[in-house]
C-alpha cells in the first residue's frame, strides 16, 4: 500500500517533547477520580486546620493561593492538550481530504469535472502547502 504525504508527515512528527509527555500524563491523571479526591482532601484538611492559623486572613489566603496556583497550572495543561487535540483532528481531516482528492483524480478520466473538483478540494484544504 502506497504511503500518502499526510501519513508520512504524521510519522515524522510522532515524537512528543518532554513537556508534551508531561502534559499527556498529567491530563490522564487529572481527569480521573483520584485527583478530585485529593483536591477534596486538601479542602477538608484546610477547613480542619482553622484553629492552627494565627488569623483568619492567613487561613483564607492559604486556600486562595493554592486555588490560584492550581487553576493556572490546570489552565496551561488543558490548553496544551486542547491544542494538540485540535492539531490531531485537523491532520485526520487532511488525510481524508487527500484520500478523497486522490480518488477523484483516479476517476477523472471517466468524468472530467472531477479533476476541477479535486483541484478545488486541494485548494480549499491547502494540502500542497502543508505536506
Amino acid at each position: 500500500m502506497e504511503r500518502t504525504d499526510a501519513a508520512e508527515s504524521r510519522e515524522k512528527n510522532d515524537g512528543l517533547d518532554p513537556f508534551e509527555r508531561f502534559v499527556e500524563l498529567s491530563t490522564k491523571a487529572i481527569s480521573r477520580a483520584p485527583f478530585f479526591a485529593v483536591v477534596v482532601a486538601v479542602l477538608v484538611i484546610w477547613a480542619a486546620s482553622y484553629p492552627l492559623w494565627g488569623s483568619t486572613t492567613k487561613w483564607e489566603l492559604a486556600i486562595h493561593t493554592f486555588g490560584a496556583v492550581l487553576s493556572l497550572l490546570l489552565l496551561v495543561l488543558l490548553e496544551n492538550a486542547g491544542r494538540r487535540n485540535t492539531e490531531a483532528m485537523q491532520e485526520k481531516l487532511n488525510v481524508i481530504a487527500e484520500a478523497l482528492a486522490a480518488l477523484m483524480d483516479s476517476r477523472a478520466a471517466d468524468d472530467p469535472s472531477l479533476r476541477k473538483a479535486a483541484d478545488d478540494l486541494r485548494d480549499a484544504v491547502g494540502l500542497e502547502e502543508r505536506h
